[in-house]
């Protein structure tokens, strides 16, 4: 009888330990690729320090925070965003309506609980758990994370969140409560990536969803090549103008998803 391989091991943080090297993380092959420690706590340093590596916490309630680095990782680039038909017609009948608007940071922590309500793709319950929530939120305070809302008649009905580190973006979760309203809040954050000229917009982990948009994998390597020169830049001012949609509507893409 052949032996079976070894579960690979998980390094355990505590609150200053720091993190493991990224080839630690467990392959494709394992349960659960990519997964590379658990604890450690989620203050703000310590979820700065992660982002910056390329890492990011994601675990469900009774289990520890658990870090992941994700090899291939789901990108969204910008230039390569997908408007569809269907939705280029939603985005210009939101745009033509009086009192519909996009804000950003007007309500994060009303996001973020609107987002822990939604189920992601893949999976059974929510991953942002009360203690997710709340460090998010002190993120949020310290200027590291960001809401990009879509509002309808003075009432908040998608948006998603993220984290913003130098000029890197870094995407959590989105929701909606209306169809295409967590689609334009996206539409909204690629418009703005595209006049910052910020060519990419981590996603952390595959989805069909994404993919329909023009997210792509790419090798852990090669995102964290792309990113590092970002994080020590100045980051972007967090306002959204109206004139930002010229970027998606007017302008075609520079190129095709390969």
């Amino acid at each position: 009888m052949l032996s079976q391989s070894p579960r690979p091991s998980i390094v355990v943080l505590e609150d200053n330990t720091p993190f493991p090297s990224l080839d630690q993380a467990w392959g494709k092959d394992s349960s659960a690729p990519g997964l590379l420690a658990a604890g450690g706590g989620l203050s703000v340093k310590r979820l700065q320090e992660a982002y910056t590596k390329g890492i990011f916490p994601w675990y469900s309630s009774g289990q520890p925070v658990l870090w992941w680095s994700t090899d291939p990782r789901m990108v969204l680039e910008p230039v390569k965003f997908k408007l569809s038909a269907s939705l280029k017609k939603s985005l210009k009948r939101f745009i033509q309506k009086p009192g519909c608007e996009i804000k950003v940071d007007s309500a994060f922590l009303r996001v973020i609980e609107h987002c822990a309500g939604m189920e992601r793709e893949g999976q059974g319950g929510t991953w942002i758990t009360p203690e997710m929530l709340d460090a998010y939120h002190q993120l949020h305070l310290a200027g590291l994370a960001h809401s990009i809302e879509t509002w309808q008649d003075g009432v908040l009905v998608g948006g998603l969140y993220l984290v913003n580190i130098g000029r890197a973006i870094f995407g959590e979760s989105m929701f909606t409560l209306q169809t295409d309203a967590s689609k334009i809040a996206l539409s909204a954050l690629v418009a703005f990536a595209k006049h910052h000229r910020i060519e990419l917009i981590d996603c952390q982990q595959k989805t069909a969803h994404l993919s329909s948009l023009g997210g792509q994998t790419i090798d852990r390597a090669d995102f964290l090549n792309r990113i590092s020169p970002q994080l020590n830049q100045k980051a972007p001012l967090w306002i959204f103008k109206p004139i930002y949609w010229q970027e998606i509507l007017i302008h075609p893409r520079l190129s095709s998803p390969s």
